[in-house]
């Protein structure tokens, strides 16, 4: 279209009519959603049936229905029409853990083994609705099966296959799931993980489960239960390569993941199909400039939303290479990363603060001895990346040369809501922020009374006041769990739970959680699910965990305990014993890095314990811990100051 303006090298030329700057279309997709949506979602996506309806939602209800009436299916948006087109094109590289071990995959084949895995599972008796628990490592059968259940109708539900046992299980029974399918083991960094092991333990917690799908990843000898357990390859040898596909109601589940609340159990949030898979496939090809013959490089792990989004779904929905990332950011040395680079050439890479700050200590030749020239973009997810590591990624990694982009973005919102990009061409980007909101997101900042700050230079909690097709629907089993956490605390705004600051010039700041839930490298973790594990020994009378900020993870996990009266046995040997009842309960990067037993905790009179005072403590900001008057014992703060710098000294 002729009069449309340019945002990116990507344009928007489904939308109808003529604007003069990037604001004005921004602009319009807050003021006239329908109309900027509708089309957008008619033409990036193959309906079965069009919807009627573009959307009906209700943010005081936290209530939400995108393309009413459409009806599709989200394999077909990945796989087949590509085929359709160019079969023989790429859509996965595997590059699996050893550094030039790779595997290609066109759409083709992955139709085949879609389709295979689908016929496995319906084989099994799965159907349209049911629940199917993934504890497996990234791998093109991985994501396979997570397409062959969407293409049957199923909701498969991915963990992180770094959960313990236990942690699995609890999940295994909130979904209620009949089938599991895992692997023998997965490997990463020369280490081999022992999932199928994990899962036996699991199951035997789960009655529901009467068909574990394993697939060969190593080929070593793993127990297998008969009557139970399946070889998921030998079961795929006798299924066609044809499956036709469901057709699903717009608002039907395609996925569900848990992920850890400030109270309670994790909850199982539900992304829908048409909505989700629209607004993945946009956020993709808007904030990283996506081109046809892209190679995607993004190096999450499919058990995090950002696989699902930035792995799976936005590429393959938008027809691009992916890559399927196995191995460790620093094996066998600190240039895995670019010696990839190097040899696949991808044109954007997309990865975690984490990562970043653990290489840029090392020497800058492990980067710059390898080709990066085929990048145009970097990208940044999972927590707020500090300034020194953008600079670092900037000016050493992409050489001044590459756009780097910090992105906002949760499990609950399907996809980036701010980001540098896109933008009006030539903006500027600036470093450590995500800065602008992306079109259709109306990020407003709240006071603790709940005044919406109008202006610049605030700060407060970061709400959205305007639905999104990407936004989730809802927690799997417990809708009132939903409108509670996102709704209620700022009514007819859904609450991020993250604090932000609007400056002088209009950009986004995250400043972190401001509830109690700590962002370990880019990993969601609720504080009450780690004192519920520490509880639970003999000798612990009550906990409190807390975030503080570390170096290479962005945020380390400080508990401070009190022990029941009368407890003779040596702190160090209680302690080793909670770090592993906490990775046996939920997983290693739940076990605390600092553990302060001490007499009691900072409460008030009425018994609540001032979290306040304990997260400045643990970050040494010892000046700052203003008014303590309101304690029921004041004295417990000089005693539990000294014992934190012994605990720091001893390293406990």
């Amino acid at each position: 279209m002729s009069d449309f303006i340019k945002i990116t090298s990507t344009d928007i030329p489904e939308i109808n009519g003529s604007f003069s700057s990037h604001e004005e279309l921004y602009k319009f997709s807050i003021e006239k959603p329908e109309e900027f949506w509708g089309p957008i979602a008619r033409a990036r996506l193959r309906w079965d049936k069009e919807f009627t309806k573009v959307m009906d939602c209700n943010m005081e209800k936290g209530v939400f229905d995108w393309f009413i009436g459409g009806k599709l299916n989200a394999s077909v948006q990945c796989v087949d029409r590509h085929c359709e087109v160019d079969p023989d094109r790429i859509a996965l590289i595997w590059e699996q853990d050893e550094p030039g071990k790779e595997q290609r995959i066109t759409f083709r084949q992955l139709k085949e083994m879609v389709c295979k895995i689908a016929n496995v599972l319906k084989s099994e008796g799965v159907r349209k609705s049911d629940r199917v628990v993934m504890y497996i490592s990234i791998s093109p059968l991985a994501v396979a099966s997570m397409l062959a259940c969407a293409r049957i109708g199923a909701v498969h539900s991915v963990i992180f296959a770094g959960f313990s046992a236990e942690a699995l299980a609890s999940r295994i029974m909130d979904a209620g799931a009949s089938v599991v399918i895992t692997s023998d083991q997965s490997i990463r960094g020369g280490r081999l993980i022992e999932l199928k092991k994990t899962v036996d333990a699991a199951v035997a917690k789960c009655p529901s489960v009467r068909r574990v799908l394993v697939a060969r990843r190593t080929g070593n000898p793993v127990p297998i239960i008969e009557g139970r357990d399946v070889w998921l390859e030998e079961a795929m040898e006798a299924q066609s390569v044809e499956c036709i596909p469901e057709s699903m109601d717009s608002e039907d589940s395609l996925f569900m993941l848990y992920t850890s609340g400030s109270t309670g159990k994790p909850k199982g949030l539900v992304h829908s199909t048409a909505g989700y898979l629209l607004y993945a496939s946009f956020t993709h090809k808007q904030v990283f400039d996506i081109r046809d013959g892209d190679i995607f490089a993004c190096v999450a792990d499919i058990g995090w939303i950002t696989g699902h989004s930035y792995v799976v779904y936005g590429p393959l929905v938008n027809g691009i290479t992916t890559v399927l990332f196995e191995s460790h950011p620093a094996y066998p040395d600190h240039g895995r990363y670019w010696e990839m680079v190097q040899r696949i050439r991808p044109t954007q890479f997309y990865g975690a603060p984490t990562a970043i700050r653990l290489l840029l200590g090392h020497d800058s030749s492990y980067v710059t001895k390898y080709d990066r020239s085929s990048l145009r973009t970097l990208g940044s997810v999972g927590e707020p990346i500090n300034h020194e590591a953008w600079q670092w990624y900037h000016e050493v990694v992409g050489k001044g040369k590459c756009d780097v982009v910090d992105t906002w973005w949760q499990t609950e919102t399907g996809g980036i809501c701010i980001s540098p990009r896109p933008s009006a061409p030539g903006a500027e980007i600036r470093s450590a922020m995500p800065m602008r909101p992306l079109f259709g997101i109306a990020p407003v900042i709240l006071d603790d009374k709940g005044n919406v700050l109008e202006g610049r230079d605030v700060s407060g909690a970061l709400c959205i006041r305007k639905s999104w097709p990407g936004i989730a629907r809802t927690v799997y089993g417990d809708h009132s769990r939903y409108y509670d956490t996102y709704f209620k605390p700022y009514p007819g705004y859904y609450f991020t739970g993250d604090g932000s600051i609007r400056d002088l010039d209009g950009y986004y700041h995250i400043t972190g959680r401001m509830d109690d839930v700590i962002n370990v490298s880019g990993h969601r973790l609720g504080t009450a699910e780690v004192e519920d594990a520490l509880d639970e020994h003999f000798s612990v009378a009550e906990s409190a965990v807390v975030g503080y900020p570390h170096d290479i993870k962005g945020e380390g996990v400080y508990a401070y305990i009190v022990l029941k009266e009368g407890v003779i046995q040596e702190h160090k040997q209680i302690i080793a014993e909670l770090r592993s009842i906490v990775r046996t309960k939920i997983a290693g990067h739940a076990v605390p890095e600092i553990m302060q037993i001490c007499p009691s905790l900072p409460k008030t009179r009425s018994g609540k314990i001032m979290r306040r005072i304990l997260r400045k403590i643990a970050a040494d900001q010892i000046e700052e811990l203003g008014d303590v008057t309101t304690l029921a014992d004041p004295s417990i703060i000089e005693y539990i100051i000294k014992n934190h710098r012994h605990c720091i000294t001893k390293n406990l």
